[in-house]
């Protein structure tokens, strides 16, 4: 079941390199009108769209953000939504690459806060109103729970993508291999996947977008 989240290959060839080359297709288009055609003005309302809603709450200094969040969100999208097709691969399963998108965005949003603000910064270690007896406590609490942050967004696109593709993965096999005895378990079977794919396209959308979320509510803080 785990050999799916290997690289295929054909003729010695890694196919995700094939996969990798269609949302280029699709994205880069190149023409000398001002308006090219419906997709391309679909994908920029979009864009203009979703870069809105994300930095409606930070201030004009963290609006420099925008087009890194921005091509994070599509690469991520790209990746996850190009594993759900046949002889792929999906980057995004593995959990030293989605730790090495993580840590490295976490920690700018943290040197920043400290370099800009950096009483503000420390004073999210230690909520206001808090007893003397507990300040050494919740100080260790928040510095923990600080330091966890980029643990969890790995982890949780990880385990997300690794599960849904391991459940698709159990019950097209088992859809395959009650067809011949049991064809009606097969066909509801079956038709749980289809249910389960079209959740898993919600789920790799979703997954890219909290991703980002997490990352600019860390920015705004």
């Amino acid at each position: 079941f785990f050999d799916q989240f290997m690289i295929p290959q054909a003729l010695g060839i890694p196919l995700i390199i094939i996969a990798i080359l269609m949302p280029p297709l699709l994205i880069l288009t190149s023409s000398n009108r001002l308006v090219q055609n419906r997709l391309s003005t679909l994908q920029a309302w979009m864009s203009k769209t979703f870069t809105k809603q994300l930095m409606l709450p930070i201030n004009f200094q963290g609006h420099k953000w925008a087009s890194m969040l921005l091509a994070l969100t599509l690469m991520l999208l790209s990746l996850n939504l190009l594993g759900l097709l046949p002889y792929t691969f999906t980057p995004t399963t593995q959990l030293s690459m989605n730790m090495a998108l993580a840590m490295p965005m976490w920690l700018s949003t943290v040197l920043i806060g400290m370099r800009n603000q950096p009483t503000i910064s420390l004073g999210h270690l230690l909520p206001e109103g808090t007893p003397t007896p507990l300040i050494p406590i919740l100080i260790i609490i928040e510095t923990i729970s600080l330091f966890i942050r980029p643990l969890a967004l790995g982890v949780r696109l990880t385990a997300n993508l690794t599960a849904g593709h391991l459940l698709i993965q159990l019950i097209s096999t088992a859809a395959f291999v009650l067809m011949p005895s049991m064809t009606l378990t097969a066909s509801m079977a079956f038709m749980v996947l289809l249910l389960l794919t079209g959740l898993e396209v919600a789920v790799a959308m979703i997954q890219a977008y909290v991703f980002v979320l997490l990352l600019s509510l860390y920015l705004q803080e």
